[in-house]
């Protein structure tokens, strides 16, 4: 059983690209929610078992998808019971747009997992926002609630800027080391 699980919902493959390569840099397990909008019983006992989650979906119409919304709804008897108080919890979000209001959706993330008790974890990067800045730079889009990613509408999930990925990495790195050090 992992420590960490990345619970997210991906529709058209690019924030499934995303998720891996967070869960990657945390050592996670990953869980995707299905396009229904559901999970099994094993994978919310995954969840409840884990010591820190982090949430992923796209960002559509300025908030997460509607299969990750049934989610979070569905955490509401895990809320009541105080299921996940104290857990360790970080977020992301993909959008085709720069900003495609993708503070709108880490804001939703933050406030599930504030709702739920959950110790949020920062992006904790310098933005890359100078002229000299690169795709392949990290954090070129300048985030620090989480992790936001930029996958144009018609690009493919092999086409994700490689420093949005490199992003990914490190903060599943930075949010497995705090879980460690809260572990401890």
């Amino acid at each position: 059983m992992a420590d960490i699980v990345v619970v997210y919902h991906s529709g058209f493959g690019h924030t499934r690209k995303v998720a891996e390569h967070v869960a990657k840099g945390a050592n996670a397990d990953l869980i995707a929610i299905s396009e229904t909008g559901d999970l099994t019983e094993a994978e919310w006992e995954k969840l409840n078992a884990a010591k820190a989650i982090i949430f992923g979906t796209p960002t559509y119409m300025g908030n997460v998808s509607w299969q990750f919304k049934k989610f979070t709804d569905a955490t509401s008897r895990i809320w009541y019971n105080r299921g996940w108080q104290d857990k360790i919890f970080g977020g992301f979000t993909n959008s085709a747009s720069p900003v495609g209001d993708k503070g709108t959706t880490l804001a939703a993330l933050q406030t599930l997992a504030s709702q739920h008790g959950g110790i949020w974890v920062s992006l904790g990067q310098l933005p890359s926002n100078t002229k000299a800045a690169q795709p392949t730079d990290p954090n070129t889009l300048g985030g620090s609630v989480g992790l936001m990613v930029q996958s144009p509408a018609d690009a493919s999930v092999d086409e994700i800027p490689q420093g949005h990925l490199d992003t990914a990495v490190a903060y599943g790195q930075r949010i497995a080391g705090i879980t460690g050090r809260f572990s401890a």
